[in-house]
């Protein structure tokens, strides 16, 4: 006769009241710093209705100001991306020397100020610049300065994502697949991508966010030239100063969506990655 098992017994879990002390204040920290400024800004785009929220964002510098955005972030997240794979195979797999000063180098963007990577820029490619303009192609004042701010603020998010995940799944399977003949090239594409694939995505939803939304950095090297070097964040900086401030507002809601997409973007990565 088979033995019964023992019965469970269902432990009271006490709720204490900390506990809602805890969540009160993390949502209203979420509420008062996130929710309320979002809030505001549409209200204050919509302030004057539709027409005008029209004419903001079809304005012809503000549509300088979105293509160039665009332009920008195109450019800059395929170069994070390739850096993001490459640093954290490097440093997942193989052990080199250095490999701890490059680990602190991809950090460095997230420490230092955006304002200084800019300046830094500027003294490198400026007009009396060390390198100048290379080749003749006009780096500061211009999308490839705005580009080089870019990648150089953004380069971390990549790499960042991809770093532990690889860490943890480790190298069996890559390691397996040389040894019965594949190529590097065939490895990663059929063992090491389907792997990786959805913490990559999140790295790169998170680097286009950033890259769209990037001031300080791009602000020192694009000369605020309207029409022309100004990005999203900075065309918004000049409407506000010129007192157009529905006009401004109206524009930086292009912006909070843009944030909205990401997060959103991102809840349905982090899901996907729960299930996989």
């Amino acid at each position: 006769m088979a033995m019964s098992e023992p019965l469970k017994r269902e432990v009271p879990v006490r709720r204490s009241p900390a506990r809602y002390v805890v969540i009160g204040i993390a949502v209203s920290f979420v509420a008062l710093f996130v929710l309320v400024p979002l809030a505001a800004v549409i209200v204050e785009a919509l302030r004057d209705g539709l027409a005008a929220y029209g004419r903001a964002v079809t304005d012809p510098a503000a549509l300088s100001a979105i293509k160039l955005t665009l332009e920008a972030t195109a450019i800059a997240v395929p170069l994070n991306l390739v850096f993001g794979v490459a640093a954290s195979w490097a440093i997942a797999r193989f052990r080199f020397p250095g490999r701890s000063v490059l680990l602190a180098l991809i950090d460095l963007p997230l420490a230092v100020s955006p304002v200084i990577a800019g300046l830094v820029f500027v003294l490198l490619f400026g007009s009396r610049g060390i390198i100048g303009s290379p080749f003749g192609i006009k780096v500061i004042f211009a999308l490839p300065g705005i580009v080089l701010a870019t990648v150089f603020v953004t380069f971390p998010f990549v790499a960042r994502e991809l770093i532990p995940l690889m860490e943890a799944q480790g190298a069996e399977e890559e390691e397996a697949a040389l040894v019965l003949g594949a190529s590097g090239w065939q490895t990663f594409m059929r063992v090491t991508l389907p792997k990786i694939k959805w913490g990559l995505l999140y790295g790169v939803v998170l680097c286009t966010a950033r890259a769209m939304g990037e001031f300080g950095a791009v602000s020192v090297v694009s000369g605020h030239v309207r029409g022309r070097t100004n990005t999203l964040p900075l065309h918004v900086e000049i409407l506000y100063n010129e007192y157009e401030y529905q006009a401004a507002f109206a524009v930086a809601s292009l912006l909070a969506v843009l944030a909205l997409g990401s997060l959103i973007a991102r809840r349905v990565i982090a899901k996907r990655v729960e299930v996989s």
